[in-house]
């Protein structure tokens, strides 16, 4: 399957990939921002984690000409510190997180994260835990679905309240064809954009607590750095990126950390016209200091 990176050149700037340094893909996906960390090592080595098995399989054959300088593991954000204590990493030297989904699982209808096929209503990245779309759409109470799609959807209230109680009425909805052709039903299309996209968004992110693993990762991933360690993120929903803009400016004004982006980094022109998946894209990046190790700050172990 073809995979562009997004930002990758952005990415590999601030990381500043040390041939002798140890970094970690949070989001390994299919494996192209790990493969080009790993092409610039020598003695160092990548820890690439997911949470789905299935691109970890994908990513490790793509990586397969640099398999001895990565480790891959399926890991969530919230278990990125027993993760790299199970490793014995106390610190490394870059932490990068890639907050888009996966292409394989957006273009597998299978998984159920896709509008454009008909597919089981699932949406889970790791099919070990129990909750699916399905449980939320045809299960939840009105009020909650809602509040999921007002939320984590970014719709407004009256729209929200709209697609939920339109939802609620057409259960049990079988497959990811029919829950968009209610919202569909409900909602007006806006210009280009499916109605039923910020829904499907909201429900990927409810089944996955996206929320949730994300303030886990922010809160783990600083205290894992070792001295000019670097952190970076790429988000592509204004939710996520509010939070990690808030999460980096609190850090450095604690003293321990430096805000490597003051501003927040966009994809090139070019990236944006050959790699539609990038136009949303934003890039922030955060290094720790030598005075926060020298003062033992470790703002990680939550």
């Amino acid at each position: 399957m073809e995979h562009t990176p997004v930002m990758l050149r952005e990415s590999l700037e601030y990381l500043a990939v040390r041939p002798d340094g140890v970094y970690v893909d949070c989001t390994c996906g299919l494996g192209g921002h790990t493969a080009a960390v790993a092409e610039r090592l020598e003695t160092g080595r990548v820890i690439a984690l997911d949470r789905d098995m299935d691109s970890l399989r994908q990513a490790r054959e793509r990586c397969a000409p640099w398999a001895e300088r990565i480790l891959f593991a399926q890991s969530a954000f919230s278990e990125l510190s027993s993760t790299l204590d199970s490793l014995q990493l106390p610190r490394v030297d870059g932490i990068l997180a890639d907050l888009g989904v996966s292409r394989y699982q957006l273009t597998s209808p299978e998984r159920g994260f896709t509008l454009q096929a008909a597919g089981p209503l699932d949406m889970r990245m790791d099919r070990r835990q129990s909750l699916t779309a399905a449980a939320i759409v045809n299960h939840y109470p009105e009020r909650e679905l809602a509040r999921i799609i007002e939320e984590l959807g970014e719709e407004r209230r009256r729209l929200a309240e709209k697609i939920a109680r339109a939802l609620v009425r057409a259960r049990p909805i079988a497959d990811t064809a029919q829950l968009a052709r209610v919202v569909a039903s409900a909602a007006p299309r806006a210009g280009r954009l499916h109605p039923a996209t910020r829904v499907f968004q909201a429900l990927r992110m409810a089944v996955n607590d996206e929320p949730g693993e994300l303030d886990a990762l922010l809160g783990q991933a600083p205290g894992r750095l070792r001295a000019g360690g670097r952190l970076v993120v790429i988000a592509f929903q204004s939710l996520d990126d509010r939070k990690v803009k808030q999460r980096f400016r609190e850090l450095a004004r604690s003293g321990g950390y430096r805000l490597l982006t003051r501003h927040v980094i966009r994809p090139a022109e070019e990236e944006r016209r050959a790699n539609p998946a990038s136009r949303s894209a934003v890039l922030r990046a955060l290094e720790r200091t030598e005075e926060g190790w020298m003062a033992g700050q470790d703002s990680g172990r939550n």
